[in-house]
């Protein structure tokens, strides 16, 4: 058989399997819109067969057909792209916290490569990259015409590989040179400790699969530190890209007893779902402070939005990023892949954060302390032959690190937890 009908031949099966698909996704239409969408396909597969046939140089019916297929995601949302098969290996790497590149969440924003967040402790976030910074090149390489899987593939390698980023970033006179050595990006999506005694720290840097047990053990471990009289807790979310939904989901959990958490809403019956909390596993009711800013994305606003609507949280900080649709990975037959946009999600209260975010309670931003400094001030325990207190001894605080005390969010975070206890425990006294 010759290899012009054998192409003939495989693009009249690809035209039947298409066709077949789009009469049965349309069995409600009409007969006319049957036929329309039917002419649609074999325009396409009429395409394929002249590139194909009479194109200068020969070329792969594979790339051809993966090419038709970006094409018609690049006509959807930033979010939906094609995932070659090794782009759908590196995607499994990700949600398992683990592969080789330089840190950076992106996201395609006008047909700009955007950082929506640089990740904590990895190469990216120690060089100073930045959320809301555009990518514009790659190696020396414009990427205006690649699609968003296509660009991070460009920024993932080999741990010990460098790699050069040229940025625009608002307020910048000139494109910024990023020089960055590439590492074996580990995820450890939940870190904390106590801050001073009864006040605690969580941060979620991202949602993976382990995410909420992670959060649960250290939970555990902060209450057992401080005999179970936690008096509030900071939930670190900023610059959170967000991640896996189911653990959006059992995060918000963790602080809730009941209620819905968050829906979605799609086409297809199976991208409509409602997801409620149980009460099984629940923290105790202490008061609840979450950080967000415009690098908090998706799984993190579906928490910021759950707990608030809620009530169960205070949000501090500024505006987050307005991601607010749901993406389903979906195999193909040759390992390669779809992310494809399938539903929104909305908060408890019906409210769809897409391209607006989420408002914070209090608004605060991002700065950094200056290093403080002595005033050359003396107090009465510097002068000589001081009397010493009476009674016992005030109780030693823990250090808090040089660098938080530096960051004015989550101070202002500690601030407003210390005025909650002290007016709960002002409302407790009696006066006479």
């Amino acid at each position: 058989m010759s290899t012009l009908r054998t192409i003939g031949l495989t693009l009249l099966l690809l035209g039947m399997l298409l066709s077949q698909f789009a009469l049965g996704e349309q069995a409600g239409d009409t007969a006319s819109g049957s036929d329309d969408t039917y002419e649609e396909i074999e325009l396409f597969t009429d395409v394929l067969a002249i590139i194909h046939r009479g194109y200068v140089e020969e070329v792969d019916i594979r790339d051809l057909i993966y090419g038709g297929i970006r094409g018609m995601l690049a006509t959807l949302d930033p979010h939906s792209s094609f995932l070659t098969p090794d782009l759908y290996e590196e995607m499994q790497a990700d949600t398992h916290g683990e592969f080789g590149g330089v840190g950076i969440e992106v996201t395609l924003e006008a047909g700009v490569l955007t950082v929506v967040s640089p990740i904590e402790g990895t190469p990216a976030q120690r060089a100073g990259i930045r959320a809301r910074d555009r990518i514009v090149r790659i190696n020396g390489k414009p990427i205006q015409d690649l699609n968003l899987m296509e660009a991070v593939r460009m920024m993932r390698g080999s741990s010990g590989e460098k790699i050069t980023l040229h940025i625009r970033r608002e307020g910048a006179d000139k494109l910024l040179e990023f020089e960055l050595v590439r590492e074996v990006i580990k995820i450890h999506s939940v870190s904390g400790r106590t801050l001073e005694p009864g006040y605690a720290y969580a941060r979620i840097s991202q949602f993976q699969e382990r995410t909420a047990s992670e959060l649960k053990t250290l939970l555990s471990k902060i209450r057992v530190a401080n005999e179970d009289k936690l008096k509030g807790l900071i939930v670190d979310l900023r610059n959170n890209p967000g991640g896996l939904l189911d653990q959006a989901v059992a995060v918000s959990d963790l602080f809730l007893k009941q209620g819905l958490i968050v829906y979605t809403e799609g086409r297809e019956e199976s991208s409509q779902l409602r997801f409620q909390a149980s009460e099984e596993g629940t923290e105790p009711n202490y008061p609840l402070v979450l950080l967000i800013n415009e690098g908090s994305a998706s799984a993190s606003e579906i928490v910021a939005g759950a707990l608030h609507d809620h009530g169960r949280a205070l949000l501090l900080g500024e505006r987050t990023f307005g991601k607010g649709s749901v993406q389903t990975i979906i195999p193909l037959s040759d390992h390669s892949g779809l992310r494809l946009t399938t539903a929104r999600y909305f908060t408890p209260s019906g409210t769809s954060i897409q391209a607006r975010g989420i408002a914070p309670d209090i608004e605060v931003p991002d700065l950094e302390l200056p290093e403080t400094q002595p005033k050359g001030h003396y107090r009465e325990r510097d002068l000589e032959n001081h009397f010493e207190a009476q009674g016992e001894k005030d109780a030693e605080l823990p250090r808090i690190e040089s660098q938080e005390r530096r960051d004015f969010q989550l101070m202002r975070a500690l601030d407003l937890l210390k005025g909650l206890e002290f007016f709960q425990q002002s409302k407790a006294v009696s006066v006479s």
